[in-house]
């Protein structure tokens, strides 16, 4: 797994995912659409911490930034 996202995408990943989680232990959402965010908070989650993402690397995107080649 090549690491594909960069430290933007990575913050507002966890941003989000605590967002959802908050959301969802203050109980503004509930139910089933309350699960289906927090299980997608969880993934957003897990993507930040692996730095990588699996429907990013199928779509060829990548966030992190290229690094600087010296030249010679």
């Amino acid at each position: 797994m090549k690491p594909n996202i960069g430290s933007a995408d990575k913050m507002i990943r966890i941003a989000l995912a605590i967002t959802i989680v908050v959301l969802y232990f203050t109980k503004v959402i509930s139910g089933t659409p309350g699960i289906i965010l927090l299980a997608t908070g969880a993934v957003l989650l897990l993507t930040a911490l692996v730095n990588f993402c699996p429907i990013w690397a199928m779509l060829g995107i990548s966030t992190k930034s290229p690094k600087n080649k010296k030249e010679v």
